[in-house]
């Protein structure tokens, strides 16, 4: 008994990947395009990291600022220390008039 028939789409061939790997002018369109997208990368982590930097300066200034804040409290006298009383406040409530 014979198989099914074959035609001439059913012979493989190597027309595909022999034509890409020979063909100069497609491979150095791809180098191209990897080297662009290399170059927009190396932009993107470089403005990253500069907005990296830029926070971490920041949180360093609201640290020395919260710093500073509570050694002028402590000197005034005025601060929070623990065992002593918290601000003062008014038992009355909050009242409104209509």
């Amino acid at each position: 008994m014979a198989g099914p028939r074959r035609g001439l789409q059913d012979i493989r061939t190597l027309i595909g990947r022999v034509r890409k790997a020979t063909l100069p002018h497609e491979a150095y369109l791809r180098i191209s395009h990897i080297e662009m997208e290399k170059a927009r990368k190396t932009q993107e982590s470089e403005k990253f990291r500069q907005m990296m930097a830029d926070i971490a300066a920041r949180l360093a200034e609201i640290e020395a600022e919260k710093n500073a804040l509570l050694q002028s409290m402590g000197e005034r006298g005025g601060g929070l220390h623990p065992g002593s009383p918290g601000p003062l406040r008014r038992t009355g409530g909050f009242k409104i008039r209509y």
